[in-house]
């Protein structure tokens, strides 16, 4: 898994999983540029200050970037703790928003990879909502239509998380056919990031406890990147469209 002559920008690069995802690329021999609301406290080849949950923010970095992108990893986030309002902004919203900006400068052969999570596994119950959402055109408008369809703050991180699967499948064939860019996400299960202790409040220590006795334990960050530099890499130029869990088997106890 190679990533030599390839600029990859890396969301959320400053901590977590988009820190060590940054390390690893820039180790296999990318040009890594990192976006983020905090400063880094890694080696970057670029970086950009900025907000991912409006417009405004997201166009600003944009115009920061180079011409040519060959990945773009989707890894910023905020956890369910936050108001149900910032979660689809950032987790969902900002993303689309980015992601369709960032791919007017990709060739043919890049790669967008989307983090995911476990917790969107039960999007088939959901899944008329979230391909009327896919559908919407436009941040502003996907505003609009979450305006009149409330998503409860309880549940609003795992109903982005669906809908971020559900406009993945969606929209990655129509990219791949047109533009020959894949678009593919990675689910990761529990993981020791800044953020692990706001997963626990979000889900309750009762949850918490039933689904430890499900996993040897939480993953590393580092577990996780390297299925994203895979994805990125011309390795994994036939995968399109896919969700591939990385949760140490997590999942396959609920079947």
């Amino acid at each position: 898994m190679e990533l030599h002559n390839k600029t990859i920008v890396i969301t959320g690069a400053c901590s977590g999983i988009g820190a060590e995802t940054a390390r690893l690329a820039r180790a296999r021999g990318a040009t890594v540029i990192g976006i983020d609301r905090n400063t880094p406290g890694l080696t970057l080849d670029g970086f950009i200050q900025a907000d991912l949950g409006s417009v405004e923010g997201i166009d600003a970095a944009v115009a920061q970037l180079p011409d040519r992108i060959d990945a773009l990893c989707n890894v910023a986030g905020v956890p369910g703790t936050a108001p149900a309002r910032l979660v689809g902004q950032v987790n969902y919203l900002g993303l689309r928003h980015l992601t369709e900006r960032v791919l007017e400068r990709m060739p043919a052969g890049a790669s967008i990879v989307n983090i995911a999570s476990i917790l969107g596994a039960e999007w088939p119950q959901r899944v008329a909502l979230h391909k009327e959402l896919a559908a919407v055109q436009g941040y502003d408008a996907g505003a609009d239509w979450l305006r009149d369809h409330p998503v409860p703050q309880d549940t609003c991180y795992q109903y982005f998380k669906e809908a971020l699967l559900v406009w993945t499948y969606a929209q990655s064939q129509p990219w791949f056919l047109e533009k020959s860019v894949r678009m593919n996400c990675v689910a990761p299960g529990p993981v020791f990031t800044p953020i692990l202790g706001d997963f626990v409040s979000m889900l309750g220590q009762e949850r918490v406890q039933r689904d430890a006795g499900r996993m040897k334990r939480p993953a590393y960050a580092d577990e996780i990147a390297p299925v994203v530099a895979f994805l990125c890499s011309d390795a994994a130029r036939w995968i399109n469209g896919v969700n591939i869990p990385v949760d140490g088997g997590l999942a396959s106890t609920f079947i």
